[in-house]
């Protein structure tokens, strides 16, 4: 997502839960910075963690659909492939997971479609998405709101506050991405998730061993609950 020059507190949706991140939360950005660093066992034992505490198939595998607006095609083919490989071992070992649901309702078309996603890229984003890198290609931000905002977030199998753990947790992984990641850290807020459970998805990270993506995530938390500036 482009950093937005705007207030960056937004609007939020819902205030914030003060519970920690259940047992199927805390598994989505231990997938999801795995996936992103193509680290196959990470990836194994986290969405073997996830299944076991309540991720549907189709949970798991919308996470890593998901994800490859942000990391990449390949490395979410090769996710998925790793995905249907731990289900069909715990399959074998006598273990069914519960396959979820598909999307339910019907992803609008065409015009329908970038409105869609325009109002969704604002709402999370907390104003319009604009800045030096929109005005220079504008179809950047046409893909964006028609494709990831539209034909992505449209699709109602995984919850926004998922969708947004699985952004953060693979945005930590990369370096260079600071910028992205801070505006996902301010639109996590916005979609409900608390600070209390940023700073646990941090933990998480460290616990994971990577700590130079914790850092990374511990950096973007603390701007994100910075107050605005005065002019």
């Amino acid at each position: 997502m482009e950093k937005v020059e705007a207030d960056p507190q937004g609007a939020s949706f819902d205030p914030p839960a003060d519970q920690p991140l259940s047992d199927r939360e805390q598994a989505i950005p231990l997938i999801a910075a795995a996936m992103a660093t193509s680290d196959m066992p990470g990836l194994e034992s986290a969405l073997s963690r996830g299944l076991d505490a309540g991720l549907s198939v189709s949970e798991s595998r919308e996470i890593l659909v998901q994800l490859y607006a942000y990391v990449g095609f390949p490395r979410s083919l090769n996710a998925l492939g790793t995905l249907m490989n731990v289900v069909e071992e715990r399959r074998q070992r006598g273990i069914q997971d519960a396959a979820g649901r598909e999307p339910g309702r019907a992803v609008p078309t065409g015009e329908a479609l970038l409105a869609a996603g325009k109002a969704n890229q604002t709402r999370i984003a907390g104003a319009p998405v604009e800045g030096p890198v929109m005005d220079f290609a504008p179809v950047i931000n046409q893909f964006l709101q028609a494709h990831l905002f539209g034909d992505i977030f449209e699709r109602d199998n995984l919850d926004w506050k998922s969708r947004e753990l699985a952004t953060v947790g693979a945005l930590a992984a990369m370096p260079g991405v600071e910028a992205q990641l801070r505006s996902h850290m301010r639109a996590s807020l916005r979609v409900g998730l608390s600070a209390g459970q940023l700073q646990h998805l941090v933990a998480l990270l460290a616990e994971s061993g990577d700590q130079a993506a914790a850092r990374r995530a511990s950096d973007a938390l603390a701007q994100a609950l910075a107050p605005p500036a005065t002019p």
